[in-house]
This record gives C-alpha cells, sequence and structure tokens, in this order.
C-alpha cells in the first residue's frame, strides 16, 4: 500500500551502526559551488548508427562529456556556477532493486540542501506507475534516517518499469508539468537509462523545461561501457553470493561426496558468475558467453561437466561446485530456437497446453526430450522486456540431471570408477540483492547521488552520472557526466528469443557482453585448470564494514584499467599542447615536426576507427 512507503524502519544493532556512516565525497563535488568542465562533443558508439540516432535524437546528440573540477583545479575554460537557486527535483526507482539504491536518494537530497536549502526533493511512490500517476512524497532528513545505507527499493517502492509507449512518456511529461519539476532522476539499468534517454529528447521537443539524468543502479553488472567502469549493486550481490558459493564449497569438501550446481541471478549475460568464480574459486563455472562464443549445445556442456567429474574422480575427488549463470540458457542455440518458437506462438495467443503440437520438427524433439519440469518453465510468459522469465528456469536441475543420466551410464559400462554421483542445487538471486550493501555500494551510490545534482545544475539534460577510477579511494575518484547517446547502439537483428519489432531499430543502451578478450575472463582462464582440479577454495567471509575485507573491491574492476573518462580528459590536455606550441610564428621545424606526426597520428586512428577498433 503507499501508506507503506517512507515509513520508519525497525533496525537491528548492526542496521542502526550503518545508517550512522556516512560516505566520503570526492573533492571535486565537494563546497557550495558547482565547477564543471565541458569537453568536445561526442560520437556515436557505432559510426553505421549514425543517421538512425541523428533521426532519434535531433536535440539530445553529441552533446559533450562533462567533468567535475575541485577548486583547485586550474582550467581555463571551467564554468563556476555560484547562484543555485532553489529548485524541485523528482526520483524514481526503475527496474529490479539493487543494494545501493537508497544512497542515491540520499546523495541528492544533501546536494539539494547544502547548495539551496529551500530546494525540493519529491520520490516517485511505486516506480514508474507512481510517475506516471504523480504519487509522490517528499523526501525530508527524518524520512531518510532508517533507509541511509540500507538495502532494498521499499522506501518508494517499484513496479514492472517502463518509460517507453506513448502513453508512458506522455504521462510522464504531465507529471513533470504538473509538478514543476526542474530534474527527473532516474535510478537503474540498461532498460531504464535507455528510456531516460528517449525521455530527454521528447522532453526536448515538447519544450518542457524539465532536465532527465540517469544513474547506474542494476546487480547484473552489464550496464558497462566506456564511460561507466561497473554499476550500483554489483559489488555488493557478488560479495553475498561468493561467501554462499564458499559455503558450498567448504560443505563439499567437507562431506567429500556432492556436487553442487549453483544458478546465479544476473540475467543475459555472466558477469556475476564471473566475479564469484574470481572470489571464491569453485571448480567450474559454465559462461553464457563462452558457450555463445563456441556454439556449444545442452549436451556439450553436460558433457564438459561429466568429464571434469570423472577426471576429478581419478584423484579420488568425489565432489565439487559448478557456478551457472541464468542466462545461460538463452545463450544455448538449440534452447534459443525453442524459446523463440514458443515465445512466438504464446504472443500469438496459442495456449501453453497446446504449443508442444505446433512447433517445428527439431525444437518438439528437443522438448519432448526434456523432463516436465523444464517443459512448463520454458512454457511461461516472457517478461515485461520481452525477455524469458531467467529465474523461473531451472537451468541447473537440467544440467544436474543431464550429467547423472551420463554418469550412471559411463558407471554402469565402467568407463567412472568413483562414487555415485549426487547433485545439489540451489539458485542464489534474491537473497544477495536484498541485502545491506556493500561499503563500496554505499559510497558509490551517495557519490552518484550528489553527481546527478551536479548534472542538473549545469543544465544538462539526457546525462548519465558517472564515476571512473573507482579501484583507487573515494578521494581519488574522477566525477563526471556522459551523454546516454554516446552508449546507445541500434540493432538491426536480435539474439532475444523474444524481441519484438519495436525493440529492433530502436536506439537502445545495450547490455554488456563478458569481454572474453579482457583482463578478467583472462584471469579466469589462467587459473581455470587449477580450479577445477586443486580445490583452491577461498571464503571471503560476510560483508565487511571495518577491517581488513572493508575496502575489498570486485576482482573484475580491479584488474581492468577502465579510465576512459580520464584518457580522454589527458588527450584534451595534450591537444592544449599543441596549440599552445604550434601558432602562427612558430618555426619552420616546428610546424613540419607537427604535419608529420599529425599526419602519422589521422592516418592510423582513421584505419583503427573503420575496423570498428574500440
Amino acid at each position: 500500500m503507499d501508506s507503506d512507503f517512507g515509513i520508519p524502519r525497525e533496525l537491528s544493532p548492526l542496521q542502526q551502526l550503518r545508517s550512522q556512516y556516512k560516505s566520503d565525497l570526492p573533492p571535486c563535488l565537494q563546497g557550495t559551488t558547482v565547477r564543471v568542465e565541458l569537453g568536445d562533443g561526442t560520437t556515436v558508439a557505432e559510426a553505421a548508427d549514425s543517421h538512425t540516432m541523428a533521426r532519434a535524437f535531433p536535440h539530445t546528440l553529441g552533446q559533450p562529456l562533462a567533468h567535475f573540477l575541485r577548486e583547485t583545479a586550474q582550467v581555463t575554460d571551467a564554468h563556476i556556477i555560484t547562484e543555485l537557486p532553489s529548485v524541485r527535483v523528482g526520483i524514481v526507482f526503475c527496474g529490479r532493486q539493487a543494494p545501493g539504491g537508497h544512497n542515491v536518494i540520499w546523495g541528492l537530497f544533501e546536494a539539494l540542501k547544502v547548495h539551496n536549502s529551500n530546494s525540493t526533493l519529491l520520490g516517485f511512490l511505486g516506480g514508474s506507475e507512481g510517475l506516471f500517476a504523480q504519487k509522490t512524497l517528499e523526501i525530508t532528513d527524518d524520512i531518510l534516517q532508517t533507509y541511509k545505507n540500507q538495502g532494498g527499493y521499499d522506501l518508494l517502492g517499484r513496479t514492472k518499469d517502463q518509460i517507453k509507449t506513448t502513453e508512458q512518456v506522455n504521462a510522464a511529461l504531465k507529471a513533470c508539468t504538473d509538478l514543476k519539476l526542474d530534474g527527473l532522476v532516474i535510478i537503474g539499468g540498461v532498460t531504464s537509462n535507455t528510456d531516460a534517454a528517449h525521455l530527454a529528447e521528447f522532453f526536448v521537443e515538447a519544450k518542457c523545461s524539465t532536465k532527465v539524468v540517469g544513474a547506474p543502479v542494476t546487480t547484473n553488472g552489464d550496464l558497462k561501457n566506456q564511460f561507466v567502469e561497473t554499476n550500483v549493486g554489483f559489488d555488493t550481490i557478488c560479495k553475498v553470493n561468493s561467501q554462499l558459493i564458499s559455503n558450498a564449497c567448504t560443505d563439499a569438501l567437507s562431506a567429500e561426496k556432492y556436487y553442487y550446481f549453483i544458478r546465479l541471478m544476473g540475467r543475459k549475460h555472466s558477469h556475476v558468475a564471473l566475479e564469484c568464480t574470481l572470489q571464491s574459486h569453485p571448480n567450474m563455472v559454465i559462461l553464457g558467453e563462452e558457450v555463445a562464443a563456441s556454439k556449444l549445445t545442452i549436451f556439450d556442456i553436460a558433457k564438459q561437466i561429466c568429464d571434469a567429474v570423472q577426471a576429478r574422480a581419478v584423484e579420488d575427488k568425489n565432489h565439487g561446485v559448478i557456478l551457472i549463470p541464468e542466462g545461460i540458457i538463452e545463450s544455448i542455440p538449440e534452447v534459443y530456437a525453442l524459446l523463440k518458437e514458443i515465445h512466438g506462438l504464446l504472443r500469438q495467443g496459442v495456449a501453453a497446453d497446446k504449443i508442444s503440437t505446433q512447433l517445428s520438427p527439431w525444437s518438439s524433439a528437443l522438448f519432448e526430450f526434456l523432463p516436465p519440469f523444464i517443459k512448463k518453465q520454458l512454457l511461461l510468459r516472457p517478461e515485461s522486456d520481452d525477455s524469458a522469465q531467467l529465474s523461473q528456469i531451472e537451468t541447473e536441475k537440467l544440467l544436474a540431471y543431464l550429467v547423472e543420466t551420463e554418469m550412471n551410464k559411463r558407471l554402469k559400462e565402467g568407463i567412472y570408477k568413483g562414487k555415485k554421483f549426487n547433485a545439489i542445487c540451489h539458485f542464489f538471486g534474491y537473497q544477495a540483492r536484498g541485502s545491506l550493501p556493500s561499503k563500496f555500494d554505499c559510497d558509490y551510490a551517495y557519490v552518484l547521488g550528489h553527481i546527478c545534482y551536479h548534472v542538473l545544475a549545469a543544465g544538462l539534460n539526457g546525462y548519465m552520472a558517472t564515476v571512473t577510477n573507482l579501484k583507487s579511494p573515494v578521494n581519488k575518484w574522477k566525477c563526471g557526466a556522459a551523454p546516454i547517446t554516446a552508449m546507445m547502439t541500434v540493432k538491426h537483428w536480435s539474439q532475444n528469443a523474444s524481441s519484438t519489432l519495436t525493440s529492433i531499430g530502436r536506439p537502445a543502451i545495450h547490455p554488456a557482453m563478458v569481454d572474453l578478450k579482457g583482463k578478467a575472463y583472462d584471469l579466469l582462464r589462467q587459473n581455470a585448470q587449477k580450479f577445477l582440479m586443486e580445490d583452491l577454495y577461498r571464503n571471503p567471509g560476510p560483508l565487511q564494514y571495518d577491517g581488513p575485507g572493508a575496502d575489498a573491491k570486485a576482482v573484475s574492476l580491479c584488474v581492468e584499467d577502465q579510465d576512459y573518462m580520464g584518457r580522454i580528459k589527458k588527450l584534451q590536455e595534450y591537444l592544449d599542447q599543441v596549440r599552445k606550441i604550434v601558432k602562427p610564428g612558430c618555426s619552420q621545424d616546428v610546424l613540419k615536426a607537427a604535419l608529420s606526426v599529425m599526419a602519422s597520428v589521422t592516418d592510423v586512428l582513421t584505419t583503427i576507427s573503420s575496423t570498428g577498433g574500440q
């Protein structure tokens, strides 16, 4: 009920202690002025999308990057904003809850009040549905007291969120106009921030003065690109899952007779599974991106696991832990084809109990082979974003069933000489995403909230708040904002089993896959054989808020070298130096050297750009 939102929580002693913690701010966000440097205009992520993007975003495409500066920074063309009027800002949770989301609200509220105590923050109750219905709660410090550094989204709540249809964007426009909002902050992942970009463009076209800002908050870790290093919630969910996985590893090692098949939440891609593997060192992980790249069938995957079980049995190890990302089911070619047919028939109105009779011969054969529980789950209606209900499809049980069947066959044939194969299956997802946020997620979300205010104060629209150099301490974080359009691409075809025509050809932020050429994946491959055979289980323990583990960050964040925004700024500094040196009146030698070097650089960059280099 709406009356339940914003009510004081009853906090445990640990929650009370956490509610008193306040994150530090990077120097660029301190003080009562807003200092921003605007760089060059951004380009589209894919050159082939230029015309489509220009048609979709005639007003907001090509906006510059924004860098926020510390007071002592000496930047000649910086904008120093000292007169900050009172403003009215709305904030809405979109998408699935992620630990730390409440701190975005807290950070935004504090920034509003620090810069002008007469400013107002309105929270929309019940996600985007609350936005459309104009159901609001004015955020106050008293209301925030029992939500600071706490998990969940229960301060404001959420629904099945999208702001996409004509009716929905018009309702959002009416709400922002009626409530006289100067800004609207949308908290969410790839879908929510895609909607934020389209909404920002729509508001400009409609001559609405409300500026739209996005914050990257999702447990999936798939809102990653050159501007966004990681997402609020990812650190927490991986740490909580890693402890649970490590506990299972310890149990398996103690009993020496069970194989744990653990499915992890994370939607289509395998970021959570990869990070949890690097933290807890289970024996095996099957990444969806590997499956897709190698075009592995469900039987290929089962054989891989069976061969691993058999190899371990030779070493008298009849136990193990295997991680499976929930999205793997959509990466298996024949299952993807089956899902595509099922969802197509569901959209045509075919009843679930009649679908098996209308499948193609190949899909029908696979469907009939599958155990009854998987058949029932594959027949579930897709999610509101047209993806399969991945959290409801028990892939871990399917693989355990196939592996057990094969191992019993090998045992009977005398090929396998270990103990009888025993599997225990788990799904870790909801337990972790409702956790208290880690110290990192508390800090990151709070800082993003402050950045959202700075973006609005600078008059920017259609931007996402960003922080780079996140693997360093907070006082070295680099804060800025990037136009959301610079993160968007256009799909002209779809791998999603149930994508509708309206989602194909529409500019969007698309979920980032695990980079199979990246440093995090390379670290996994270097250790995969040792993890498989040597039981190098590692238990990071529960979430730490003090002591040696409190400041630990995701392994995948720390091994990558991602400071794109910092490098762009460094490039601008070099270009500025060139302009200062190579001026009319400089020597012939200086001019010739500059022309020679710049010609070479231009040739190299043109070649790389034309081949799609990142």
